[in-house]
């Protein structure tokens, strides 16, 4: 018994050393020094069963901080193994999604090198109607819905930023409301000109193409276009610079500028501006203020006398600016663009009839009226007359605008005061000959435009001030 206890002591000490390292050295040697007292034929401790698993408890806590220590590996199983339980799978199902995109995507390349684009949808339609294509094409009713709606911003916008912000004086808002309605006018005939060349090139008629005009050297400066060739930007800008309002695809040029004759238009136009205000300052602000007593008061012979007194000054001033304006401004511009179509005016002062006057004294809003409304009314079967009173209710209409709203009072002289040229145009052609009619324009000049400015300048006075003074 003594020499299997003197061998198996050793091999166990071994053992229980590599296994557990130099924590279990101490249960070795506690083991051996037991076998030692049991060779020794002392009696074995009590409870060996409970010593054991205190062994075992503590050799498995020695394992456990090494592992964690330097251990690397754990019980666990694979993540595709049915025991793992690992149920995670998006980025297998995005790969799927992936290829079959890209294994659709070359079978639509395929598909288009091979057969190009075949659908059509007007095909689908053409199941219910027999001709789908002559529906009106949508891109023209857009374009149509949003032509109408720039000009009606364009008339709107600026007439409420003119009453609405009180920064704006009213010389600034008259000047404001003229440029866009000048731009106004330009569009409308931008857009109706070109709608003519679309329903002509429609109608497979012959190309709208204006030959070429000689110079005066005999041969065209500048290329001359056809629909569409001139839908440009560069050909709509210098629309919309030139002293027209009245588009077209080809407008004559001159050859060159004339420089001297440019620095003169200049220099009369830096003139007659100065002149104008100065006029206005000496002459006529004072006149006016002053026959604004005679109006509060009623004083009937003291306001014609007022009236006949600011005719002069204000007759002078208007045909000042009629040469600053019409010659002046517009033949500098003209030549700077090189615009040859230089017949701003025509003989107005020799109008024996006020229709004359009116179709002659502003030629650019003339042919606009003439192109774009007179004539279309009559290809409309409208009585003459009616469209010649439609083309005086839209141009009162316009002179309201552009001195109420500056002014920011609504009293409809300078609509009425148009409208009045209806009936007075009517008497003078019909009884007035020669120069009777001649001297009845000159007198209709003179006289109404002081009436109508008096009347609004004693408004404004009014309304501003609390009463004339």
């Amino acid at each position: 018994m003594s020499d299997k206890t003197e061998i198996r002591g050793p091999v166990t000490r071994r053992r229980r050393t590599t296994i557990s390292g130099g924590g279990g050295g101490a249960v070795g040697v506690k083991q051996a020094n037991g076998s030692k007292r049991e060779d020794a034929g002392e009696k074995p401790p009590p409870y060996p069963a409970k010593a054991k698993t205190q062994e075992v408890s503590s050799r498995a806590s020695n394992n456990g901080k090494v592992g964690k220590e330097k251990g690397c590996h754990v019980l666990q199983e694979s993540l595709l193994s049915s025991a793992s339980g690992y149920s995670n799978y998006r980025g297998i199902l995005n790969w799927c999604v992936v290829m079959l995109v890209l294994s659709n995507a070359r079978l639509f390349l395929e598909n288009i090198i091979k057969y190009g684009i075949l659908v059509d949808p007007i095909q689908v339609v053409s199941l219910f109607l027999k001709d789908p294509y002559s529906w009106p094409s949508a891109c023209i009713i857009i374009g149509l819905i949003l032509h109408v709606f720039t000009l009606t911003s364009l008339l709107v916008f600026p007439s409420a930023c003119v009453l609405t912000v009180d920064s704006i004086t009213s010389v600034g808002g008259v000047l404001s409301l003229g440029v866009y309605t000048v731009l106004l006018l330009k569009l409308y005939s931008y857009q109706d000109t070109n709608r003519w060349c679309r329903e002509i090139r429609h109608a497979k008629a012959k190309r709208l193409t204006r030959p070429n005009v000689p110079q005066s050297n005999g041969s065209a400066v500048h290329c001359h276009v056809s629909y569409p060739g001139n839908l440009t930007h560069r050909d709509m800008y210098y629309f919309v610079f030139a002293p027209t309002l009245c588009y077209q695809l080809n407008f004559p040029r001159s050859p060159r500028i004339r420089k001297r004759f440019l620095i003169r238009r200049l220099f009369e136009m830096l003139f007659f501006m100065q002149l104008l205000v100065g006029l206005i300052q000496q002459w006529m602000v004072p006149t006016i203020q002053n026959s604004m007593k005679p109006f509060q008061e009623m004083d009937f012979s003291r306001m014609v006398e007022r009236l006949l007194k600011l005719a002069v000054p204000n007759h002078l001033i208007w045909l000042i600016f009629f040469y600053w304006f019409f010659h002046s401004s517009m033949n500098f511009v003209a030549e700077l663009l090189q615009f040859g179509d230089r017949e701003f005016y025509r003989d107005w002062w020799n109008s024996e009839t006020v229709t004359y006057f009116w179709a002659n004294w502003n030629i650019p809003v003339h042919k606009w009226c003439l192109r774009h409304f007179y004539k279309p009314m009559l290809k409309r079967g409208t009585n003459k007359f009616l469209a010649q009173t439609a083309v005086f209710l839209v141009s009162a209409f316009f002179h309201e605008y552009l001195v109420s709203v500056p002014l920011k009072m609504f009293r409809l002289w300078a609509f009425m005061g148009m409208m009045a040229q209806v009936p007075l145009a009517w008497f003078v052609g019909r009884f007035l000959n020669g120069n009777y009619g001649n001297a009845a324009v000159w007198i209709s000049l003179i006289i109404g435009q002081p009436v109508a400015v008096l009347m609004y300048v004693h408004d404004y006075y009014v309304i501003h001030y609390g009463e004339a003074t």
